[in-house]
């Protein structure tokens, strides 16, 4: 996990839970289990049920810290330390629904020890070496005989509304998550739905029924509830999970879903770009790469070769889906996709814009790779170049970046419907725009094209 800026101290996201925070002390992560939650915490870990989901890689580990302990305090933990934090709303399609599938399944291993979720926050996951993980040991509580899943309604607005709302009426919905941090609104994925699918038996249960229930008792100081039983609970998260996996993502293509089909160079080429991002990238020897329009992450793959871990992000959905799917094909376990605009980052978000960080605070890196980029952002983001250079040198010392020039057929398919006023936009504009923050390293010709190839290293 990137270090926050309190390096010592409480987690500024960490406030809402009564049983426990979490906190930095010298750069690592800790938890401390607070007393009210000692007799859960406890059977979690007797019980088995730590151990299992451990050894299913569906939860982080933590070791007990030994000394004393604060006031208030049952025990205090150190978790695994994350190496990149994502948000929900940063996650292709089939990351989201693999991010569902390991809750309900988390859910189904805690109530066989006696034990259920009593939130089922999206927050709650990350993707470790690969993998949706469980990162909030707090999450369980003793299932109370004859009540209901509390986290019911959550995981609904936290999982299956965006999941349904990109299926079945446009992938950039997800972006919704965005604006509801805690959750689309159920009575606002009903009404988003087509008459169609209020009508499919799993949706209607779980989104348009849910929500006329809850309109219903909206307000009310009790909600009415009947005993429920260990076998409708479990019936309950089947009916779930059957729901979520008959989701899919319609086969749409996008703008740049496409992107390596359709460029003016030849395979020989592609490979000549691909042996000077590893070239340049062994000069630099990073440990942690930040892939700035990564596209299907084919140079992603690069650094991670070489050991790095990536956050791999793009713009378009169908490419960081394909990125994420074959990164599962692969087994890969240093590679992050990130579904992510540029022009328009994640921001800080939460309370006093501190519960979630921003993208640009999470991207930091040892180096960043930005190819086949600058003419989307120059051109048809009108972005300055200047400012463009002022922002990759906040994220990152190293920089390897692609200058696209106006002969190239991508950037003539961006002028075909505008105005060409980039009078700077050249070798010379480029690299005198990017001298105010970086010095160039190395320069190369792409061969068999006329892109550009640049080394850079921020300047002090």
């Amino acid at each position: 996990m990137i270090p926050s800026k309190l390096k010592n101290g409480r987690e500024q996201s960490s406030f809402r839970d009564d049983w426990g925070f979490v906190f930095w002390r010298d750069g690592l992560i800790y938890r401390q289990v607070n007393a009210p939650a000692k007799d859960a915490f406890e059977h979690l870990m007797s019980s088995g049920l730590y151990d299992t989901l451990v050894k299913q890689g569906l939860l982080v580990r933590h070791e007990t810290v030994a000394g004393e302990l604060p006031e208030g305090a049952h025990v205090v933990i150190r978790p695994e330390q994350l190496p990149a934090i994502s948000y929900p709303y940063e996650w292709s399609f089939s990351q989201l629904k693999d991010a569902a599938l390991a809750t309900l399944k988390i859910q189904t291993l805690a109530l066989r020890h006696g034990m259920s979720l009593r939130d089922a926050s999206a927050y709650n996951i990350q993707f470790v070496a690969g993998k949706p993980r469980l990162i909030d040991t707090l999450s369980f509580e003793l299932r109370p005989e004859g009540q209901p899943w509390v986290a019911y309604q959550q995981f609904c607005q936290h999982f299956l509304a965006p999941l349904v709302l990109m299926a079945r009426v446009d992938a950039d919905l997800l972006q919704l998550m965005r604006v509801h941090i805690d959750g689309i609104p159920l009575p606002l994925a009903a009404r988003l739905l087509p008459i169609k699918d209020r009508l499919n038996f799993g949706l209607a249960t779980h989104i348009s029924l849910h929500a006329k229930f809850q309109r219903q008792h909206e307000g009310t100081a009790e909600k009415p509830q009947a005993a429920v039983s260990a076998t409708s609970l479990a019936g309950l998260i089947d009916s779930l999970e059957r729901t979520v996996r008959s989701l899919k993502l319609p086969k749409n293509k996008t703008q740049w879903g496409d992107y390596y089909d359709h460029t003016n160079y030849s395979d020989a080429s592609f490979e000549v770009k691909g042996k000077i991002v590893a070239d340049f990238l062994d000069q630099i020897k990073p440990r942690r790469v930040v892939d700035l329009g990564a596209n299907d992450g084919s140079f992603s793959r690069i650094a991670a070769g070489q050991g790095a871990l990536v956050i791999s992000s793009d713009i378009d959905p169908v490419a960081v889906e394909r990125n994420y799917l074959q990164m599962k094909a692969n087994g890969e376990t240093n590679l992050l996709p990130l579904l992510v605009d540029l022009t328009n980052p994640s921001p800080a978000l939460g309370w006093a814009g501190r519960e979630r960080q921003s993208f640009t605070e999470r991207a930091q890196a040892d180096a960043a790779l930005a190819l086949a980029l600058i003419h989307h952002l120059a051109i048809a983001a009108n972005v300055p170049l200047e400012q463009v250079a002022e922002y990759f040198a906040s994220l990152t010392p190293h920089l390897v970046i692609e200058f696209v020039p106006k002969s190239d057929s991508q950037v003539k398919r961006l002028l075909a419907t505008r105005e060409d006023i980039f009078r700077d936009y050249t070798p010379t504009g480029f690299e005198s725009a990017f001298a105010r923050y970086f010095e160039i390293v190395e320069r190369r010709e792409v061969t068999g094209s006329e892109r550009l190839m640049y080394l850079m290293r921020r300047k002090k």
